[in-house]
């Protein structure tokens, strides 16, 4: 058995499955042409429509349904090529219209799978139920006045995709590595960019608990989490709270809930609806949308290589572990910056710059890959003087650093700071002489068996070449001298 969370009559199975919200990325809204620019001035962005003034017909956005298109096809789901607008009624503040244009009996994407990939290099299969798309509602501000609550209407309208999975996730970390993979997907293709923190990309997680071999148990749905960190903290928090309820011998409640990341802990926020409660009906007025076949397989034919695709040929290709190309392939610019650096060099070089001393100073600088202060093309030029013997591997780390800092080139580098590789034979055997000269103690006990004394050895010579001399010369020096007696 997996995850569990142990309770006093033993383990509880913990049951998942997200509804991931997924900002269309598309320059006009759903039905309008209003913009949908994140930032901009509290409603200055909304067309009559979004404001739901009365006779103001919506009229569909041809882009965000390509879009819902693309994504359905990277998450190798069926189209359905004819779907149906529906109205699903509530009230709330920033929702104008009292409704919301969604879709629900007749979604334009249906079953799909997402194969994600566990620390373990375990990877499992996680099934997709559907992909719908809505209208975003409105947005309540709450701290901006004591005793009055504002509405910015700016996001009313923007076009969402809900991307509903089986209930397959056993654990918070397969549901972090789910919510990671889809996100990868939609950055691949240019469908969402998936900015959690922008509220672009958000998760509903649904949570129940049971003995292993059981039926389903009630869930609760913890609402609006806005991180991969909070989803499987949530999830932990939800299943603990649920295990604590039924091994009291109460019921657990179906409701929404809202996760607290402070505390750690969920609260209760409503009753969960259920689909009669928001009376769903045809929009009168939007006709079905009817999709034509060649149109879908145009989009196919232009879908860019998606990551599980790419992480394949990584591994063919350049002969990659399956976690390094793994970890390469997580972002699209990641991916294309590596294959920069790598064509026509040593693959498993480039990944290990890439990953090892790029992804460093892109952490501790706070930047992204696209915004790396060593480009693709310096990064790889400088491959080329560790390969050509310019200079060596000790030295390239000072090259990079001091690129990192100054925003120059290799080659100046190089020559500017006087940091090509020693390969003089001469100046190579008089460091070895002054090193052995200055340990006659390190020598003694190397001849007499200590092999280990050899490294510090070969320290204290590059140590003395100020980390210049070629590895391979100093080494067959340095042996050939302490070979003679």
């Amino acid at each position: 058995m997996g995850y569990v969370i142990e309770g006093g009559t033993g383990p509880w199975e913990v049951v998942i499955g997200l509804e991931v919200h997924a900002q269309v990325i598309s320059r006009a809204k759903l039905f309008s042409g209003a913009a949908t620019a994140f930032g901009a001035e509290p409603n200055s962005q909304v067309s009559f429509v979004d404001a739901a003034f009365p006779g103001m017909l919506p009229v569909v956005n041809r882009e965000c349904i390509a879009q819902a298109v693309r994504t359905g096809l990277g998450l190798r789901a069926q189209i359905n090529l004819v779907s149906r607008f529906d109205r699903k009624n509530y009230f709330y503040a920033d929702l104008p219209a009292g409704y919301q244009i969604s879709q629900y009996a007749h979604p334009i994407v249906g079953a799909g799978v997402i194969e994600i990939e566990l620390a373990d290099g375990s990877t499992r299969s996680i099934g997709v139920t559907r992909l719908h798309v809505e209208q975003d509602a409105g947005k309540s501000l709450h701290d901006q006045h004591p005793t009055k609550s504002y509405i910015d209407l700016n996001r009313s309208g923007v076009a969402l995709m809900e991307i509903v999975s089986e209930p397959d996730l056993r654990s918070p970390e397969e549901a972090g590595a789910y919510v990671r993979k889809l996100r990868s997907i939609l950055r691949y293709l240019g469908t969402c960019d998936g900015n959690m923190e922008e509220g672009s990309l958000r998760a509903d997680v649904n949570v129940s608990v049971r003995k292993a071999g059981e039926p389903y148990r009630t869930r609760c749905e913890v609402k609006n989490v806005n991180s991969v960190r909070f989803v499987m903290q949530a999830i932990e928090a939800e299943a603990t709270r649920q295990v604590a309820v039924w091994e009291a011998g109460e019921t657990v409640v179906q409701e929404t809930r809202l996760f607290d990341p402070v505390r750690g802990q969920t609260r209760s926020m409503r009753s969960k609806e259920d689909a009669h409660d928001y009376r769903y009906f045809p929009d009168p007025d939007l006709l079905p949308l009817v999709l034509e076949a060649a149109w879908v397989e145009d989009l196919r034919a232009a879908l860019p290589e998606l990551p599980d695709a790419r992480r394949t040929r990584f591994i063919a290709a350049y002969g990659l572990s399956a976690y390094d190309a793994g970890v390469l392939v997580a972002e699209r610019a990641t991916a294309e910056y590596f294959e920069a650096v790598a064509r026509g060099r040593d693959a498993k070089q480039a990944a290990n710059w890439v990953t090892g001393d790029l992804f460093a100073t892109l952490h501790r600088m706070g930047r992204g890959i696209e915004d790396s202060p060593v480009s693709a093309a310096a990064l790889g030029r400088m491959l080329d003087l560790v390969a050509d013997g310019t200079i060596n591997g000790r030295i390239a780390k000072d090259v990079f650093d001091a690129m990192v800092e100054s925003g120059e080139g290799p080659d100046a580098i190089v020559e500017q700071r006087g940091l090509r590789q020693v390969t003089d034979s001469g100046a190579i055997d008089a460091a070895v002489a002054k090193v052995l000269a200055a340990n006659p103690d390190k020598v003694a006990e190397y001849r007499g068996g200590k092999e280990k004394i050899y490294g510090f050895l070969v320290g204290q010579v590059m140590r003395e070449m100020k980390g210049k001399g070629n590895p391979a010369l100093v080494n067959a020096a340095l042996k050939q001298r302490l070979e003679k007696r």
